[in-house]
């Protein structure tokens, strides 16, 4: 798991290093050319760089092995960190909403027309960045990997608006400047939208939801390929980081002695180890079969 935790973390330092670079030049070009849209850009840019640095300490945390303190590992720190992460989204879409009322408010000339490659190139790049990331989250099984994607997406969503809004005010003139604002006005929503997108499934791992039908149904595939196992019952999975821990209740021969029982329990416990690497342990409770 250590390689899953090591792939993770340069993940999130490549997410780290594009979002810099990203809010950096998004200021730059929407400074000199005028366009609020793109500032407003770069301030969730910006926020998404804090982000993917809280995400690089929860993953150095979560790393800890268990001990007396947290006999489950420190994993939960995973989702914590998407909570913050989650909070930045939210902030950040609160100070565009603010800012692009106000500037609304406020005539202003049109951005200038080079912002428009600027910006098209920028959806096109953190869309990438997105899919980059939200792979590497999926093959690790990391929420706040996955958060972080999300914060690309979001990106090239509002780019995606900026662009809209940009071509019209560029291409109408300066009675259409505003389109600029109203394109971040429009952005922050969706940032609002996909912040609670990231949100939902992260509460799900702190609450120990029932989300796992599928990995529930390859444990209990896997558990009848040990010998004496009759049957599986109740099976239920909870996510503490990119690690899982499996209680499995399992029917076997009622006459067999306690010793015999438990022998399988713990063959059963070092397949499902062997076979699904994820998980990190097996609390299994023998039940005697039934006899027709």
């Amino acid at each position: 798991m250590s390689e899953k935790h090591d792939k993770a973390e340069k993940t999130a330092w490549f997410s780290l290093i594009g979002n810099f670079l990203m809010a950096a030049m998004k200021a730059i070009v929407g400074y000199f050319g005028n366009s609020y849209a793109l500032i407003a850009d770069a301030i969730e840019s910006t926020g998404d760089v804090f982000s993917s640095a809280l995400v690089i300490i929860g993953f150095r945390y979560a790393k800890r092995p268990p001990d007396e303190n947290h006999p489950y590992g420190h994993g939960k720190v995973e989702p914590l960190i998407t909570f913050v992460v989650v909070g930045f989204l939210v902030a950040s879409a609160t100070l565009i909403i603010i800012e692009s009322i106000h500037n609304i408010q406020t005539p202003h000339k049109a951005p200038k027309s080079y912002t428009l490659w600027f910006i098209a190139a920028v959806v096109l790049t953190k869309e990438l960045f997105f899919r980059f990331v939200s792979k590497s989250g999926k093959e690790v099984g990391s929420s706040s990997l996955e958060a972080d994607a999300w914060h690309h997406r979001s990106d090239a969503i509002t780019s995606a608006c900026a662009f809209v809004g940009i071509a019209i005010a560029v291409y109408m003139g300066d009675a259409w400047a505003q389109a600029d604002d109203w394109a971040a006005l429009i952005a922050s929503f969706i940032i609002f939208y996909n912040a609670y997108k990231i949100f939902r499934p992260a509460l799900g791992e702190i609450m120990d939801e029932h989300r796992y039908d599928d990995f529930i149904a390859i444990i209990r595939e896997k558990a009848m390929e040990v010998e004496g196992i009759h049957t599986t019952e109740k099976c239920w999975v909870r996510k503490s980081g990119m690690r899982y821990w499996v209680d499995l209740h399992i029917h076997v021969d009622g006459n067999l002695s306690v010793h015999e029982g438990h022998t399988i329990a713990h063959n059963l416990k070092e397949h499902l180890i062997q076979a699904l690497p994820e998980i990190e342990d097996v609390l299994v409770h023998v039940e005697p079969a039934e006899h027709n």
